[in-house]
């Protein structure tokens, strides 16, 4: 039976991923404290007062090295610390101290690329890619198989997914669309697939741009790997929650 293997939160977009092993899950909103904070550049005008669209902010499709950053949130201290293969780790409150992390990642964003300007936090809605609050549902068995289809071993991190469910059928969640799917207690309208962008050509270990996982996917007909999910009920996910399709 298909069950939850993995949850993964991203504090800052595109800044760094931390797994946890439960989450409290609230109707409608995207799970806590992800993409709760986000870096815009210097060519955006974004206060994180309402939804903007992804190109306003620094990103992993566009600076491949941020892709490599790790983040563990300390929810008692607001704090976050960040580790990256090419720095020393850096730890710091995103609500006040913003400015230590544009320093940080100063060397991270290519010099062709518009250089990032301030860390803001999201006063609506989380900074998902989406308009809407979603929550991204990941399958291993799809990721498996384009890992084996490339030859080669492909990090699951990757693909920013907030939920992984082992034990599907490979590519089966791309006909949820318009379903409701219930993991543990909690329901989950699918809205859409995600469809993938530069971003998950690079590896989450170095930051380098090293698989073609973009042209994997176009051999299948589309770009697109993972749905997006809005949850329908509050409750909590834990590791293990077994997973049924209901309509």
């Amino acid at each position: 039976m298909a069950y939850l293997s993995e949850i993964w939160r991203y504090p800052i977009k595109s800044h760094g991923r931390e797994s946890v092993s439960e989450v409290k899950v609230t109707a409608g909103a995207a799970l806590p404290h992800d993409r709760l904070w986000a870096v815009i550049h210097e060519n955006s005008t974004a206060d994180g007062s309402e939804w903007v669209a992804c190109h306003n902010f620094s990103r992993g499709a566009k600076a491949p090295s941020l892709m490599a950053i790790a983040t563990h949130f300390d929810e008692k201290k607001n704090t976050l610390t960040m580790s990256h293969p090419n720095k020393e780790e850096i730890t710091f409150c995103p609500d006040t101290e913003g400015e230590k992390l544009i320093q940080w990642t100063k060397d991270l964003i290519p010099s062709d690329r518009s250089g990032s300007a301030k860390l803001i936090r999201a006063k609506a809605s989380a900074m998902t890619d989406t308009d809407y609050p979603s929550i991204t549902i990941c399958s291993s068995t799809s990721h498996d198989a384009l890992a084996k289809e490339m030859g080669c071993d492909l990090s699951k991190n990757r693909w920013r997914g907030n939920l992984w469910i082992d034990n599907l059928e490979p590519w089966e969640e791309l006909e949820w669309i318009g379903k409701i799917v219930q993991i543990g207690n909690i329901q989950f309208d699918i809205v859409e697939p995600v469809q993938r962008c530069m971003a998950t050509t690079a590896n989450p270990e170095t930051g380098v741009r090293d698989a073609d996982t973009l042209g994997a996917l176009q051999g299948h007909g589309h770009q697109n790997f993972s749905v997006y999910a809005v949850a329908k009920n509050n409750g909590t996910l834990s590791l293990g929650d077994k997973l049924k399709l209901i309509d």
